[in-house]
């Protein structure tokens, strides 16, 4: 078991930058392969980012690419998720997951996560 914790998220203007954090317990965490999907209103969950277990990788959806960065301290369980550039089509519910051996579906996939934090709101205004 994966238990995740997300940090509030925020109300920001066009341009601007917001960092959301993710606190996990329950695994080593440095063996854990850490997610952002997003979520709007009337549209799926879609993947955002991910980062593997050391940290040494990471990949994201073209369209935060160059803006967020994924990151991840295994000293203090967290991953990190700096969003900049910000735009009004960025307003989701955002949330953190957690993808363990033996995976299932792919590192782009919901499904491919069995563990998710609560969800935090970004709003992003124009």
């Amino acid at each position: 078991q994966v238990q995740l914790v997300e940090s509030a998220g925020g109300l920001v203007e066009t341009g601007g930058s917001l960092r959301l954090s993710c606190v996990a317990s329950g695994r080593t965490f440095s063996g854990v392969i850490m997610g952002w999907f997003r979520q709007s209103p009337g549209k799926e969950r879609e993947f955002v980012a991910t980062i593997t277990g050391s940290g040494g990788r990471t990949f994201y959806a073209d369209s935060v690419k160059g803006r967020f960065t994924i990151s991840r301290d295994n000293t203090k369980n967290t991953v990190y998720l700096q969003m900049n550039s910000l735009k009004p089509e960025d307003t989701a519910v955002y949330y953190c997951a957690a993808r363990v051996l033996p995976f299932s579906g792919n590192y782009y996939s919901p499904n491919g996560y069995p563990y998710w934090g609560q969800g935090t709101q970004v709003t992003v205004s124009s």
